[in-house]
C-alpha cells in the first residue's frame, strides 16, 4: 500500500550550527499509522506526538536512525557502575501520565534545556507531545526512596521498543539518569523478548546526541538499510 508523504518547510537545524531542517511527513489517518508505523520505524522514520516522520534534508544526512541489538547487548564497565548504583531504585510500567509526571518533566526541562524548544514547559505541549491515541505507548517509571526520578516515554511493539523521550530528576547526577534509562529499556526488552531498542536519530557531531553510540552493538540507518 502505498501511504501519502510530505515535506515541511526548511528551518533551522536544531542539531547542528550553519544547516536547515526540512523534514517529511506521513499524511495518513490514525488507524493507518497505528497498522504501518512498526514497518516506518524499520525505514528511518519515528513518533512526535501523533505525527511519523523523518529527516529529509537536501544537504546533510548526519541524522541517522539508531537501534540497539537487545539480545547481543553486554554493559561496558561504567554502564554496569550505573546499573550497580541503580539496585536501590524500583521500576513499574504505567500506562498515563499525570501531573507527577508533569512536575518532573518541568524541573528537567527548567534544568537542561533552557535554549530548546520545549523551554518554557507547558501543561498541554506536554501531554499533546508524549501521548498519542493510536500508539502503544507506555511509560517505564523508576522511583528512588519513593521518588518518582525517571520517566521513559516508550512505545511497545511485538519485536521493538522504540524510546520517544525520557525526561529525569536534575539533581541527582550521582545516579547518571539519563544513561540509567537507556540501560532499563534495554533490559526490559531482552526480558521481553524483543529484538531491538530504537533510540531515535543518532547525530555525531552534536554533543547532546551522540551519547547514544556507546550502547553496542547496534545499527544505524544509512542510505537506505541497517548497517
Amino acid at each position: 500500500m502505498q501511504l501519502p508523504l510530505g515535506l515541511s518547510q526548511v528551518n533551522t537545524c536544531p542539531y547542528l550550527e550553519d544547516q536547515h531542517e526540512q523534514l517529511c511527513f506521513l499524511l495518513c489517518n490514525d488507524e493507518q499509522k497505528s497498522a504501518y508505523y512498526s514497518q516506518l520505524l524499520e525505514l528511518g522514520f519515528r513518533r512526535s506526538g501523533s505525527e511519523i516522520y523523518r529527516p529529509a534534508c537536501s544537504a546533510c544526512t548526519q541524522c541517522q536512525s539508531l537501534r540497539v541489538e537487545v539480545a547481543d547487548f553486554s554493559p561496558s564497565k561504567s554502564q554496569k557502575r550505573i546499573l550497580n548504583k541503580a539496585k536501590q531504585l524500583t521500576l513499574c510500567w504505567d500506562h498515563q501520565l499525570d501531573q507527577d509526571d508533569y512536575q518532573l518533566y518541568a524541573r528537567y526541562i527548567e534544568a537542561r534545556h533552557k535554549d530548546g524548544s520545549m523551554y518554557p514547559p507547558n501543561e498541554k505541549a506536554f501531554f499533546e507531545f508524549l501521548q498519542c491515541d493510536w500508539s502503544s505507548t507506555q511509560y517505564l517509571k523508576l522511583f528512588y526512596d519513593e521518588q518518582l526520578v525517571v520517566v521513559c516515554v516508550t512505545d511497545v511493539f511485538s519485536k521493538a521498543f522504540s524510546a520517544v523521550y525520557t525526561f529525569f530528576d536534575p539533581d541527582l547526577d550521582k545516579l547518571s539518569l539519563g544513561n540509567l534509562a537507556v540501560l532499563m529499556q534495554i533490559s526490559q526488552a531482552k526480558q521481553q523478548g524483543k529484538d531491538w531498542l530504537y533510540l531515535g536519530y543518532q547525530v555525531d557531531d552534536c554533543r547532546k546526541m551522540n551519547y547514544k553510540r556507546n550502547y553496542l552493538p547496534h545499527q544505524r540507518f544509512i542510505n537506505s538499510k541497517w548497517q
